[in-house]
């Protein structure tokens, strides 16, 4: 079972064709996407577009570059939807450190994080979490709140290095356009040395296209082009790649069928 972890239909970009959008992906052989939030400004979107459309699960959080100094205050929002566990909720996310794009101090993003991670933890659901030069402030986090049920650091485009040191954490690695990108040898030599069993698939839709996409929105069905390189690095068949990511996203997302 094949699917996009992490993608915003969601947002407008799609509003004018999102059930064509869903076909293609349907089509391409994609099972279903995780929508994450980034706020409470979508949390509504996001569980309205989840119940609409078929094969469609979200999680629920607060994304360091959509937060501000009022975030923390909202965690009690969250909290409540999580308790009423509304159908199709997968994680907590897209939570996490922003080193470059965030409006909120470093310190107040941590604080935001680890409660969040927190949360996760009291309902046993995993994390999906946005990490961009600020690994070594994530690693604190996670040392200090270990993850009960496990996430994912999506989008991931860092070095061997950083890759198993949230690996040894529990965490998977969310494999998404970077990777059909000769230039992006750091992570695409990170990637070939990651086991299989820690991958996710993803587009980051509308963003992230793949290499031949530039500046066009991406869409859930070019995971196929992700997942085509991805078989090209690990020099594995399509059929054994599949197959382990398909268990892969249902061993971490366990609510998903």
């Amino acid at each position: 079972m094949l699917i996009d972890s992490h993608c915003h239909l969601d947002f407008p970009q799609f509003d004018g064709d999102r059930a064509e959008v869903l076909g293609r992906a349907y089509q391409a052989g994609i099972h279903g996407a995780i929508i994450p939030s980034v706020g409470p400004e979508n949390w509504a979107r996001v569980i309205d577009t989840c119940r609409q459309h078929p094969r469609l699960w979200f999680a629920l959080g607060f994304h360091p570059c959509f937060a501000s100094s009022d975030s923390v205050g909202q965690l009690n929002r969250l909290q409540s939807l999580l308790d009423a566990n509304p159908r199709n909720l997968v994680a907590v996310g897209e939570c996490g450190l922003d080193g470059v794009a965030s409006a909120l101090p470093m310190d107040q993003q941590q604080r935001l994080c680890l409660e969040q991670m927190a949360l996760a933890n009291r309902f046993r659901l995993p994390v999906i979490f946005h990490i961009r030069k600020a690994h070594h402030h994530l690693f604190s986090l996670l040392d200090r709140e270990p993850l009960k049920a496990g996430g994912v650091v999506h989008g991931f485009s860092g070095s061997l290095e950083v890759a198993r040191e949230y690996l040894r954490r529990g965490l998977y690695l969310g494999v998404g356009g970077v990777i059909t990108y000769q230039r992006a040898s750091k992570t695409r030599a990170a990637i070939q040395g990651v086991p299989l069993e820690r991958l996710l698939l993803e587009t980051d839709s509308p963003d992230m296209p793949p290499c031949g996409y530039q500046g066009l929105r991406n869409e859930p069905a070019r995971c196929l082009l992700v997942l085509q390189e991805l078989c090209h690095l690990l020099d594995l068949s399509s059929v054994a790649v599949v197959k382990k990511l398909s268990e892969n996203h249902v061993r971490l997302f366990t609510r998903i069928s």
